[in-house]
């Protein structure tokens, strides 16, 4: 069973950056895609980003394109979320999530396998 564990969540001025990170529990991890998620209160949960094990190809919401990176250290089996110019919609728990067929990366949540427990961004006005 893989655990995933996210971090790097807190409170920032809209404008401000933020970066998450998600480790997972096995170095098999490695072989992993990796998405992020968020969820808002009253909303739906959404793909923000992603990235393939192989070819490390990486896809974005485009809410998110230009403001967010994801990038992966296979060494030490995390993934991360550079986030820059916030803003205030961006206020969400954000989610890691790994699939065991890292030659993908859906977009729906039902494609992923494992999910962590969250983390919660806020971006003030």
């Amino acid at each position: 069973q893989v655990q995933l564990m996210e971090s790097g969540g807190g409170l920032v001025q809209a404008g401000g950056s933020l970066r998450l990170s998600c480790t997972a529990s096995v170095r098999t991890s490695s072989n992993f895609a990796t998405g992020w998620f968020r969820q808002a209160p009253g909303e739906e949960r959404e793909f923000v980003a992603g990235i393939r094990y192989f070819g490390g190809s990486t896809h974005y919401a485009d809410s998110v394109k230009g403001r967010f990176i994801i990038s992966r250290d296979n060494a030490k089996n995390t993934v991360y979320l550079q986030m820059d110019s916030l803003r205030p919609e961006d206020t969400a728990v954000y989610y890691c999530a790994a699939r065991r067929d890292g030659s993908f990366v859906p977009t729906r949540s039902r494609g992923y396998d494992y999910w962590g427990q969250g983390t919660q961004v806020t971006v003030s006005s």
